[in-house]
């Protein structure tokens, strides 16, 4: 069984080592995906997996620390499945364009890890994740490594990059870019469609966004873009 193993940093029991903590994780992600950030609570999480908060409280210290926890295990899972997609494979264009296929892609159910809803958890991302770091506590958050998967994603990616253009002078500024617009595009796509020029839904929608990020990525660097 594949396990992504997080910092200790993101709880005080690692949800991933008992049932309660698997019930917590897969819960949340369902109730977040419908509720919103805002109107989920630890009380209505303890009612739905007919547990206490007392309970919940010994995994997470709130409920952003939980957000924090679910887009950074969402960050974690796109980097093994870019490390699994890339294995073996020597030329960095291609490499590239994998990595940024697997970040623009539709989301699909994942069976190597039954306790979690990827596609969900990628509604999740693209409509709450800037509420892990758009905080008053940023600062302390990034010194205790709260964003370290979302940071060592772009690392990897920007290293292709270099590989790619060893004189190109802003790849993690390229690529956190890239990142970002393979979500926002999509939400804009779906809620403020005066925004861009990207329109559709499921894989016709995701094959626009990879095409415009990789167009954005390759004429930055200055590559020719291969189909």
């Amino acid at each position: 069984m594949v396990t992504l193993r997080l910092s200790d940093r993101y709880f005080t029991r690692d949800p991933q080592h008992t049932e309660l903590g698997s019930k917590i994780i897969s819960s949340s992600i369902r109730m977040i995906d419908m509720l919103g950030f805002e109107q989920f609570t630890f009380k209505k999480l303890a009612t739905e997996i007919q547990s206490t908060e007392a309970s919940v409280y010994r995994y997470f210290e709130n409920k952003h620390k939980l957000l924090i926890y679910l887009i950074a295990w969402y960050w974690k899972w796109m980097e093994y499945l870019i490390d699994y997609r890339t294995n073996n494979i020597d030329d960095p264009v291609q490499r590239l364009q994998i990595a940024l296929k697997a970040l623009c892609d539709e989301v699909a159910f994942d069976p190597t890890f039954a306790n979690i809803d990827e596609t969900a958890l990628y509604r999740i991302v693209i409509s709450e994740s800037n509420k892990t770091y758009l905080t008053k506590q940023v600062d302390k958050d990034n010194k205790g490594g709260l964003f370290r998967g979302y940071k060592d994603l772009c690392k990897r990616i920007a290293a292709i990059v270099k590989e790619i253009n060893a004189d190109y002078p802003y790849a993690h500024a390229l690529i956190s870019t890239a990142l970002e617009a393979s979500h926002q595009q999509a939400f804009f796509a779906q809620h403020l469609p005066s925004l861009t020029e990207l329109e559709g839904e499921g894989s016709v929608l995701h094959e626009q966004i990879y095409q415009y990020v990789k167009a954005m990525v390759f004429s930055t660097i200055k590559c020719p873009n291969t189909k």
